[in-house]
């Protein structure tokens, strides 16, 4: 009878203890776009993102975020090699974007390793110098 209780208690606590892993996942959310300006340099963009994200370590972090047009079609990925626990909320640029001159409407999307794509994101009106949580500069 001892035996089958020892059992039982370890049973339940390997079970707590994966339930703290998996929490501490879930825990960490989506990720959020919180602000991007887009800087025009001739005929390319230099794009600052920030982003905010509970990244937990390897397995859960902001790995990615992107600027898309409104078809979907993907203008530029900035891929984040590794997580910023301890740098939150956080920007980084992308370089040299090539936006269509007949492309006036793009969206800043984020990515982490859980989630994947995050659908709230950024709506950006380039002939526009300021909206919610963008800015364009020319």
């Amino acid at each position: 009878m001892k035996k089958q209780l020892r059992g039982k208690g370890a049973g339940i606590t390997v079970w707590f203890l994966l339930c703290g892993i998996v929490s501490s996942a879930a825990f960490a959310g989506d990720v959020a776009v919180m602000k991007t300006r887009f800087e025009q340099r001739g005929d390319s963009w230099q794009v600052n993102t920030t982003l905010r994200h509970a990244d937990t370590g390897w397995e859960h972090y902001a790995d990615a975020w992107r600027v898309v047009d409104e078809s979907g079609k993907v203008l530029g990925t900035r891929t984040l090699y590794h997580p910023h626990e301890n740098e939150q909320p956080f920007t980084r640029n992308l370089n040299d974007l090539r936006i269509p001159a007949d492309t006036h409407i793009v969206f800043v999307e984020a990515h982490d390793k859980v989630h994947g794509w995050n659908k709230q994101r950024i709506r950006v009106d380039l002939r526009k110098a300021k909206g919610k949580r963008f800015e364009v500069r020319r």
